[in-house]
């Protein structure tokens, strides 16, 4: 991964747009609607509009890459949330350049930290709430991405999107999962350095799975909108496992993160930066994406 940057990480002020647009100082980024749309102010007039999506895209995959490359389609949305960061003094203008790279991963945080929000809610990652916080008269956000409420699903905790997601998954293979390990878990299994702390993190037991129908559940995962793996014993100190991350989830931890990017990067999500070897499912869709078109 390279090297961060330096980024200013002035906040005077930033509570303010919390009050703007309503906002309870202690709300999580991503799990409900605010009670306003954003430029409600301003009347009639329209804004310029932020693909949430898109920029959650951005932000997964831009700072795993080796240099600027912008993200396809996501540049022109991410310029706009850069420019209200450095508005607000928590982003160098200089970085105001369409790159979601660690310094605007980090700026974005500032800025979610200055309205009120702590842990996941300040990883860096849009919410709705923080992303409709920073856009108050200046941009209206659209194709909006909710985690939801925290539910359980064969005894671990997901959030709804996440459970939604591994149904579907369980529909298209026939397959009934067995859940080892679930999301928002942090400590609970160190060999996941951290991954399933946040949300949209899930490890599937294999036992009694044949490599085939193995392979045939990690396809079907990637096409509803997960980044996933088979992992095996020779990769890590852990016994054979499905491991998958929700593409574009809101809560998602830093290592989940980087996961996500990596998939997206054409990687194996693990600290020996191997190409995939997984099976190939394009076009990489989200499960937005994937709702949108079956």
């Amino acid at each position: 991964m390279k090297a961060k940057r330096p980024v200013s990480m002035a906040v005077t002020g930033l509570a303010a747009a919390a009050v703007l647009v309503g906002l309870p100082m202690c709300a999580a980024a991503g799990n409900s609607a605010p009670t306003g749309g954003a430029g409600a102010a301003v009347g009639a007039a329209e804004l310029p509009k932020v693909n949430m999506a898109a920029v959650l895209k951005a932000a997964q995959i831009d700072p795993q890459r080796p240099d600027q490359t912008l993200t396809d389609g996501a540049a022109k949305h991410v310029r706009k949330v850069e420019r209200e960061l450095a508005e607000r003094g928590v982003l160098e203008q200089k970085y105001v350049d369409g790159h979601y790279g660690t310094a605007t991963l980090e700026a974005y945080s500032a800025f979610q930290r200055s309205l009120g929000y702590d842990g996941l809610a300040a990883n860096g990652i849009p919410g709705h709430r923080s992303l409709t916080a920073l856009g108050d008269r200046a941009f209206d956000v659209t194709h909006i991405v909710q985690p939801g409420k925290r539910v359980t699903y064969d005894g671990a905790t997901f959030n709804k999107r996440t459970k939604d997601m591994l149904l579907e998954s369980q529909r298209l293979t026939g397959v009934t999962f067995d859940v080892e390990q679930g999301s928002y878990n942090p400590g609970g299994d160190p060999t996941s350095a951290g991954t399933h702390d946040g949300g949209g993190a899930v490890d599937l037991y294999v036992d009694g799975m044949s490599p085939k129908k193995r392979t045939e559940v990690v396809r079907a995962m990637r096409k509803v909108g997960f980044a996933a793996w088979y992992r095996s014993p020779e990769q890590g100190d852990w016994g054979p496992h499905i491991h998958a991350v929700a593409l574009a989830d809101p809560d998602l931890s830093e290592p989940a993160r980087a996961q996500t990017g990596d998939y997206y990067l054409g990687k194996n999500g693990l600290a020996n930066d191997l190409p995939d070897d997984g099976p190939k499912v394009k076009p990489i869709r989200t499960w937005e994406g994937y709702q949108r078109t079956h």
